[in-house]
């Protein structure tokens, strides 16, 4: 250590084990016998379409299979499963089901290009930025190119190629090796993973970094009556020269290449309504343990040394499908860095992103808006000092890239997107952003990282045209905003993207009175609650200190939710809650799985699982559920219910100085809770 407190710091030359190279070979003869099995009654593998790369085209995919009752959690998007959507997504939208249609001609040839975009940007201000999402773009890129291709001779065999190239770095994007079948599908190369319902805010896996190279195992088929699901990917990651070479604790700093190993693991157990986990570690590189035995050990370990030698990240991810008379999608992400006390299903440094997707209201309009918001100490936390970063860009969240770098300060965005399909042709999408860091720093290590000067809110305003124009898609943008440094900055963009062949887009369909169909489905509620709140806190800020119960308290209620029929008897649903005057703060709700059983015409019972939020001097996280009964239309439209609930272990991270210093960085709230309301069904 040098006389400033500073690790020492040592090279370490990459040494590649004889174990590690009998793997490969041995990934090698798995792959080559995967190509010679026998396929019969196998569908076979599927290309995908790109990610962040045709902003226009993929907001009408989304919105192909929100209508389509498919709810997805994961992309980039096979290409298979949009086609096997078309057929229920024409029942609602004609129009734009025949565009997605003839733009997904193309992937079905022998060989094509599939997409190509040039962008030509003016830039004022902003240097130092990045455009969120777009795979690392800087925002005083005066250019921005992408183009992708396959060749296909074989139903279980595409080769693809792409690329992405911008001021100072092209990556080879969509270039992978895809071989397999629509129940195990292999993809090597440099491939996308984004892990989350949402489109704008994945806290885990993005493409706010340059695209890693990467092997994937995948399904693009969901599997069985649940609709299993699996995604299990490897990448190696760029280089760092903050890596303590003994883990955390240690001082010394080596030169490494970490990986990154994934899992994804989701259901889709009733039609509109999937879940599932996501989990990654990021370990090895700089004389960290790197072997297989390392991994298997740990990524299944999340409270071993996973937490001191590796970097770990997990969520909860759903997605819930409102086939009501204007359908639309809700969904939700809840994740952590790290475990908590009392289980390894506790997360903490939480995070919790919500969304809302209507993909046609008012025939013309589709309106996206989302919310995140995560603790301190993401992207951070680990051996690996430059944090869950490539090219010292975060793989998840993108506000995370709005901070000084090392400071693991807590924040919240919110992305609010309107698009609108005019009668003279064309798509107009508007989109804003906004970013407020928490007042408080959490820098990691101060003597390789500043302090943090004071933060500022966070604006990104867009508008964005696009139209067909003989086989091309020609359109302009204009971004204008200011990041948390104060920095303002203007891009005005021209763009012209391949269009496939002459009739690949549509240019003039109408949009309104051809092919819409009522989708709303019988059973399906959307439902305004009010009513009363009693409730108790026990508080344990540190283990050496008593345990504080808080007197009973009474305060308003409300909440706001939906539900669908999926049987004769029974019902599920999502909801929001809200609860005043909990030991003087507000309590929100997130109920992720909210079920339902009619006993009778008049009496039915549930239980629900969700995420909690504490609004304490900084917020506070974790999982909620409860039990509950209600009388159902004590008159038309009016139900009467109660709910009891109870959210275990509320977590709030010590990252202010007023706060209780001990041996534990948390303290913890257990709230009990019931709740009497009036439910008005719409």
């Amino acid at each position: 250590m040098n006389g400033r407190g500073a690790p020492a710091f040592e090279e370490t030359d990459p040494i590649v084990s004889r174990r590690s190279r009998r793997s490969r070979h041995a990934a090698f003869a798995a792959v080559a016998a995967l190509l010679t099995m026998e396929t019969a009654g196998a569908d076979g593998a599927s290309g995908y379409l790109p990610l962040n790369l045709e902003p226009e085209m993929e907001r009408q995919i989304e919105r192909v299979l929100i209508l389509a009752n498919e709810p997805i959690l994961k992309r980039p998007i096979a290409v298979a499963l949009v086609r096997a959507a078309l057929p229920e997504a024409c029942e609602v939208d004609k129009p734009l089901c025949e565009k997605v249609t003839r733009y997904l001609e193309r992937y079905s040839r022998d060989y094509a290009l599939t997409h190509a975009s040039a962008t030509a940007s003016y830039t004022r201000g902003g240097k130092g930025d990045v455009v969120p999402n777009e795979h690392g773009l800087p925002d005083n890129s005066h250019y921005d190119l992408s183009a992708q291709g396959f060749l296909q001779q074989s139903d279980y065999l595409i080769a693809s190629a792409g690329a992405v190239a911008y001021s100072g770095r092209t990556v080879p994007t969509g270039s992978m090796l895809t071989l397999g079948f629509n129940w195990l599908q292999i993809d090597a190369g440099f491939r996308d993973h984004w892990w989350s319902p949402a489109t704008d805010s994945s806290q885990l896996q993005s493409t706010e970094a340059p695209t890693r190279p990467s092997i994937t195992v995948s399904n693009w088929e969901p599997l069985t009556r649940l609709g299993f699901q699996y995604e299990f990917f490897w990448e190696r990651m760029s280089t760092s020269d903050h890596i303590l070479r003994g883990g955390q604790g240690t001082t010394i700093l080596s030169r490494g290449n970490p990986k990154l190993f994934g899992v994804q693991l989701s259901i889709e157990p009733l039609s509109g309504w999937s879940i599932g986990i996501n989990r990654t570690l990021q370990y090895g590189g700089g004389g960290l343990p790197d072997t297989a035995h390392f991994l298997i050990k740990d990524f299944f370990r999340p409270g071993g040394t996973s937490q001191t030698l590796g970097n770990q990240e997990a969520s909860y991810v759903t997605r819930y499908i409102v086939p009501a008379k204007t359908p639309f999608a809700v969904y939700f992400q809840y994740g952590g860095e790290n475990t908590l006390d009392g289980g390894s299903y506790l997360l903490g440094e939480a995070s919790l992103t919500a969304g809302i997707d209507f993909p046609r209201i008012w025939h013309h309009f589709d309106i996206t808006y989302e919310v995140s918001e995560w603790q301190n100490g993401w992207y951070v936390n680990s051996p690996f000092q430059d944090g869950m970063v490539n090219n010292r860009l975060v793989t998840g969240n993108w506000g995370g890239d709005q901070r000084s770098f090392g400071d693991g300060v807590g924040a919240r965005s919110q992305m609010l997107r309107v698009g609108w399909t005019p009668s003279f042709g064309g798509y107009l999408e508007e989109r804003v952003r906004l970013l407020q860091n928490q007042s408080y720093a959490y820098v990691v290590v101060p003597s390789l990282f500043a302090v943090p000067p004071p933060y500022r809110h966070y604006l990104d305003a867009m508008v964005r045209y696009s139209r067909p124009y003989n086989g091309l898609t020609v359109g302009g943008q204009v971004d204008a905003g200011h990041d948390v440094f104060g920095k303002t900055y203007t891009r005005i963009s021209g763009f012209v993207r391949y269009g496939g062949d002459a009739h690949t887009r549509d240019e003039d369909a109408p949009d309104e009175g051809s092919g819409e169909a009522d989708h709303a489905k019988t059973g399906t509620e959307v439902f305004l609650d009010a009513g009363i709140n009693v409730n108790r806190i026990n508080i344990n800020l540190e283990p050496n200190l008593p345990i504080q119960v808080t007197q009973t308290e009474f305060g308003p209620h409300f909440g706001v939710g939906a539900r669908r029929a999926v049987s004769e008897s029974n019902d599920l649903g999502v909801r929001l809650e809200a609860d005043d005057r909990v030991d003087g703060h507000l309590l929100l709700g997130a109920r992720i799985v909210d079920w339902r059983h009619r006993f009778t015409d008049h009496f039915a019972m549930g239980t629900f699982l969700g995420v909690a939020r504490y609004n304490l001097a900084t917020p506070a996280y974790s999982l909620y559920s409860g039990l509950g009964a209600q009388w159902v239309d004590i008159v038309p439209k009016w139900d009467l219910g109660f709910d009891f609930r109870y959210a275990q272990n509320v977590a709030r991270n010590h990252v202010l100085a007023t706060d209780i210093q001990g041996p534990r960085p948390d303290s913890f709230y257990k709230i009990e809770s019931g709740v009497l309301f009036l439910s008005r069904k719409f």
